[in-house]
């Protein structure tokens, strides 16, 4: 199957979306990628949170605010936010929703409910995603919490996040009836909507990484009927030598003198020799790295991929204007 198969994914902007989840391989970028989403989003008026799954916060290193308490939306600039999930205080405010604030309580602290939801099947899962449902309604749990245009879900690597996204399905089988069910159903309504959310995958330029994009795809189109809206490389180095410049390096990469012997000259002519040998070597290495790079962009673009490409940050560490670079990058193609 191809993203062609998906085509009403990209009939409108990204940013429309009530929902936008960013996943794939790890290690490849995807927090940066969420975070350059979110900021674009903002940016472009839009109230905007970044969800983030785990015990730990990137967001806040990456816009230099103060740590944020799991389960708290933090304010990370103007009209953006992030949040990351905390499973049990999700039960709580949920419970607490479904029962009033007291039976929600004791439903929460009931020892053969904290087991139910530990051992029913995407129990965990289910609440992260009930959460990430609640963040996009207008009418929130707590009262003064305000809604927000846009959700931007900073998901697990790609075989985590689809069971993640799988997890109304599989709890709403246990839970057929019923407050649980309906709430699972609203979900799934949230997450098989291409009117509502859209899936955006993070790759960099490796066969390993490409493949796994193509596995999400086929994984997205068989348990939630969706496909990839776009699929972001990461990391692209520039080809900056044509074949014929890159001949002539490959001649000073050979080290070859005209004065015989081993090839260097001596004396200080044998340092310059070698420091154009390196030099070329660099060359040659960085161009058949971009040029790899590169051949698996075509591979996911014969396959009809929507492709945007980010290029390397040549930075000891990214920040803040390396952010808004990437998202500008972004901008051309998701608004």
């Amino acid at each position: 199957m191809t993203s062609s198969d998906s085509s009403p994914e990209t009939r409108s902007s990204l940013l429309q979306r009530e929902l936008l989840v960013v996943t794939g391989k790890g290690g490849v970028g995807k927090t940066t990628i969420a975070a350059a989403i979110g900021l674009l989003a903002a940016r472009s008026g839009l109230r905007t949170i970044v969800v983030e799954v785990g015990d730990h916060s990137r967001m806040a290193e990456l816009f230099e605010v103060p740590a944020c308490e799991p389960g708290v939306e933090t304010v990370l600039a103007d009209t953006l936010s992030c949040i990351t999930i905390d499973p049990d205080r999700v039960l709580l405010e949920w419970v607490q929703q479904l029962g009033g604030r007291i039976p929600g309580r004791v439903l929460a602290s009931s020892g053969t409910f904290q087991y139910f939801a530990a051992a029913a099947p995407g129990a965990k899962e289910l609440f992260g995603m009930v959460k990430i449902w609640e963040l996009t309604q207008g009418r929130r749990w707590q009262r003064r919490a305000a809604g927000y245009d846009l959700v931007v879900l900073d998901a697990p690597a790609t075989g985590h996040a689809l069971g993640m996204l799988r997890s109304p399905q599989t709890f709403g089988a246990i839970a057929r009836v019923g407050p649980v069910a309906s709430q699972a159903h609203h979900v799934r309504d949230l997450l098989t909507d291409p009117e509502r959310s859209a899936y955006v995958a993070v790759a960099m330029g490796t066969e390993m990484a490409v493949t796994e994009t193509i596995e999400l795809q086929e994984g997205l189109h068989s348990h939630l009927g969706r496909g990839l809206a776009a699929v972001v490389v990461n990391g692209l180095l520039p080809r900056r030598f044509s074949a014929e410049e890159m001949r002539r390096i490959a001649q000073l990469n050979g080290g070859r003198s005209q004065n015989g012997g081993s090839g260097r000259p001596h004396g200080g002519g044998a340092a310059a020799a070698d420091v154009r040998m390196a030099a070329a070597h660099a060359a040659t290495t960085v161009h058949e790295r971009a040029r790899f790079q590169h051949n698996q962009v075509a591979r996911l673009r014969r396959r009809d991929f929507e492709v945007v490409g980010i290029p390397f940050v040549w930075a000891s560490h990214l920040d803040l204007n390396a952010l808004g670079e990437i998202a500008g990058h972004l901008a051309r193609k998701l608004r």
